[in-house]
């Protein structure tokens, strides 16, 4: 229901203006004031990237923040990642992540990127004490912030936002009318517009998602994905449709399709009840973290990266290792 309100397709969107009104006004106003200076944003003494989006929803920051980080990891960069841990509530603010840091304590993207890139990652909801717990710990070069754009107390040097080329601004309103946290006019301010698949527009980066082999949560055997039988899919993204598009792709047509809430807390017993013995679930990488410790032999998960074969992807690098040289 939510997609076909956002999307315009149903006229039950125009019910919710007045509260889309509200909302923008509020979020202008604090972006107002920060902007005249009658509220003052901390500035770190390193870099600070924001890779964030203009609507609720998942568009693919999440791998072009792992992306950044590897590619910067590979031109000598130390980096650091923070970011508010949605879906997790810690004992303690901020939390440093280590190898024992669950997602219901940082939530699966933090997680995600943590064991992924092996680079240091912070949360909080304020995400300037999360930046100086990185720099009390591991004096890093750059930091890199998974979502934030909204999050004017932190003051930034770059601003990179993700798009779904395909589902795009939806009906172009401000949230719960419309998926957008911004207009669209916020993306004339930005250093960088990347776009997640559909027909890119002029400036704009395109980026794909790549899918790899098939991985088991328990054995780490990898596999292609086509060879998996009697599939069962789960998602708890923004979007899942796209990751069984991505499947489909891949040759796989599952038996079920199980689309969850962004950040969903996975319960073993749910989850194990899915898919039976003789099948396989195949999930995304994000849930794969929240469930890797109750996993079954039967369950695998499907990591993708962000792609790209644009100049200016390289181009972009090349900025953000100069800033971090600086």
């Amino acid at each position: 229901m939510i997609a076909r309100i956002w999307s315009g397709e149903s006229p039950l969107w125009l019910v919710l203006l007045p509260l889309s009104w509200l909302y923008g006004l509020v979020s202008g106003c604090i972006r107002l004031c920060y902007r005249l200076g009658f509220r003052k944003a901390w500035r770190a003494p390193v870099p600070v990237v924001v890779v964030g989006n203009l609507t609720a929803g998942g568009n693919g920051k999440t791998p072009v923040a792992i992306w950044l980080v590897e590619q910067l990891h590979q031109q000598g960069i130390k980096v650091g990642v923070v970011s508010r841990g949605y879906g997790g509530k810690a004992a303690h603010y901020p939390l440093l992540l280590n190898d024992q840091t669950t997602t219901a304590e940082a939530g699966d993207e933090p997680v995600l990127i943590f064991q992924r890139t092996g680079a240091p990652v912070a949360v909080s909801p304020s995400r300037s004490d999360a930046v100086k717990a990185l720099l009390a710990e591991n004096a890093p070069h750059i930091i890199i912030t998974d979502d934030g754009l909204q999050h004017y107390r932190l003051a930034r040097d770059i601003e990179i936002v993700v798009i779904d080329g395909v589902r795009r601004f939806g009906n172009g309103w401000w949230l719960p009318a419309g998926p957008m946290r911004e207009r669209a006019s916020r993306l004339k301010s930005v250093d960088a517009v990347i776009v997640n698949g559909g027909v890119p527009r002029a400036e704009e980066i395109p980026m794909q998602l790549k899918p790899s082999q098939a991985v088991n949560l328990k054995t780490g055997e990898r596999r292609d994905a086509s060879s998996l039988q009697n599939v069962v899919a789960m998602a708890g993204i923004g979007h899942p449709p796209r990751f069984f598009a991505t499947l489909e792709q891949c040759g796989v047509q599952p038996l079920k399709t199980i689309a969850l809430a962004d950040h969903q807390a996975m319960v073993a017993s749910v989850v194990q009840a899915y898919a039976t013995v003789d099948q396989s679930l195949v999930m995304t990488e994000k849930d794969a973290v929240k469930c890797r410790a109750f996993a079954e032999d039967n369950w695998w998960y499907l990591p993708v990266d962000a792609v790209f074969d644009d100049r200016r992807a390289a181009e972009l690098i090349q900025q953000l290792v100069r800033l971090a040289q600086r």
